[in-house]
């Protein structure tokens, strides 16, 4: 990783997305490079007592991620208008189509604010 772009919460997605919300959960996160085809990518290592792994942080595509999410920050999701609302209490809101998506921008906004830096790797 080089350097860091400052980006509105808002306009976060895919990969910087995923980024923005490790940060916000204090995870310890990496890039793995382009290869085989696949962009830049967003892994976060977790370390226990004994062993150390890596896996793949993509929260706004993935449920097991994104569920355990919406319950540790208690979010609510609001559907009208043909996107999403997800709100945190009164910190921070998100909106898009993806309920996902939504609930990823509401934690970046309430821990990190309106901008956030990602690395420019992440941006297309």
């Amino acid at each position: 990783m080089t350097n860091l772009i400052e980006v509105k919460t808002g306009d976060l997605a895919g990969e910087s997305l995923g980024w923005a919300v490790g940060m916000a959960e204090g995870l310890d996160l990496f890039l793995a490079p382009p290869e085989y085809g696949n962009p830049w990518r967003v892994f976060a290592r977790y370390q226990g007592q004994v062993i150390e792994h890596t896996k793949r942080y993509n929260p706004w595509e993935d449920w097991a991620l994104a569920g355990l999410l919406l319950d540790k920050h208690r979010i609510s999701l609001i559907y009208a208008f043909e996107e999403y609302e997800a709100l945190i209490g009164m910190t921070g809101s998100g909106y898009h189509p993806s309920s996902t998506i939504a609930a990823c921008r509401a934690i970046v906004a309430a821990k990190l604010g309106d901008t956030v830096q990602v690395p420019k790797e992440l941006m297309p």
